[in-house]
């Protein structure tokens, strides 16, 4: 195990940057989620942590080594790619052993470290088939456990899981958990998948054009994004977006627009001042819209009126689409609110979880 560190690394080809002066400290023993859209940097990252790709500047450290110049080999780390890489015409127990073998390591100690490695991942009955007669599911711990049987410091993914159906993907995120847990092992991994990222990871890093936006827990970055862009890339449905201007109204600060009037709690009255008579974007979460017919104390400085343009229901949840004189917004309700398309009623916005984006640097205000 060890600590993984970058110090103000780039990475340029020709003109173009992929890794912008990235600085992070990754814990020994850490889950660290690189996450962000196709072409924000983070494979590319990843690919300099495992030496696949070279540094342009900056500094590399894993464990108590500067590895810049150490050849891949010589890292003391495990990657597992996206398509498993599995040598085709090798059994389960050939995979896994190969780099053993590589390194000279004797044969009954591969034995008892396969034995061990297969049972974890309980693929031991599958020990003697080849990767063409495995499922997906199946090649993927395959994947895992021939990197794990090189006792690595620090196991690199690369969306290991994007190959997989959505149900298998869901029970392969827990196994991962679980497998990090038992291992205490610093692990790196890539993804795109948001959901991903803040389910399995102690920390994330969310990227965008090379460079780092936020770095915190799932937690943090969902309820206190740093700016715009965090808001609307972590979360499904994505955060409603509303053109406003912060007024006077009442004795009260509100955001407004044509189809908006609503008051800003109290505790953001500071930060919400110094844009007075400014526009701004009103950040809400699908989950901080509620239905009001029937909500008990429902504040009308709270609330607004919209048309439901289209329900999705989701079983556990209805997704509403609905539109008031100005804008589009998604809802997260309850699956057995009464509605149907067509019906103009009453939202309340939980003003109290809702953010305020400065419409020029999209940087939170609250």
């Amino acid at each position: 195990m060890a600590e993984v560190i970058l110090k103000n690394v780039y990475k340029t080809f020709g003109k173009a940057t992929a890794v912008n002066d990235f600085s992070l400290h990754i814990e020994d023993g850490e889950f660290i989620v690189l996450v962000g859209p196709s072409g924000c940097g983070k494979s590319t990252t990843l690919r300099l942590i495992a030496g696949l790709e070279v540094i342009s500047s900056g500094e590399m450290i894993i464990g108590d080594r500067l590895v810049n110049d150490i050849h891949p080999r010589d890292r003391d780390i495990a990657m597992v790619f996206q398509n498993y890489a599995l040598y085709p015409q090798m059994t389960v127990y050939d995979n896994m052993s190969f780099s053993l073998k590589m390194r000279k390591v004797p044969k009954d100690k591969i034995n008892r470290t396969i034995k061990k490695t297969a049972d974890l991942l309980r693929i031991d009955q599958l020990l003697d088939r080849k990767p063409g007669q495995l499922s997906g599911g199946q090649r993927q711990r395959v994947a895992l456990g021939r990197a794990i049987v090189r006792d690595p410091q620090v196991f690199l993914f690369d969306e290991p899981l994007s190959n997989l159906d959505a149900k298998l993907r869901i029970a392969m995120r827990a196994e991962l958990v679980e497998l990090h847990q038992r291992l205490k092992t610093t692990i790196i991994y890539v993804t795109h998948d948001q959901l991903e990222a803040m389910t399995m990871g102690s920390r994330i890093v969310v990227m965008k054009d090379g460079l780092i936006q936020q770095v915190d827990t799932p937690d943090t970055v969902y309820d206190h994004p740093v700016n715009k862009f965090v808001a609307g890339f972590i979360g499904s449905p994505s955060m409603n977006f509303i053109n406003c201007t912060i007024a006077r109204g009442d004795g009260d600060l509100v955001v407004k627009n044509r189809g908006l009037d609503l008051k800003i709690p109290d505790q953001f009255r500071k930060k919400a001042e110094k844009y007075l008579d400014v526009q701004v974007t009103l950040g809400i979460r699908p989950e901080h819209l509620t239905e009001s017919t029937g909500l008990q104390n429902a504040d009308p400085k709270s609330s607004f009126r919209a048309s439901v343009r289209v329900i999705e229901s989701a079983g556990s949840e209805k997704l509403v689409h609905i539109r008031n004189e100005e804008d589009s917004m998604v809802a997260r309700l309850d699956p057995h609110v009464k509605l149907k398309v067509g019906d103009v009623i009453d939202f309340t916005a939980r003003m109290e979880s809702a953010h305020i984006f400065d419409i020029n640097t999209g940087d939170t205000v609250f």
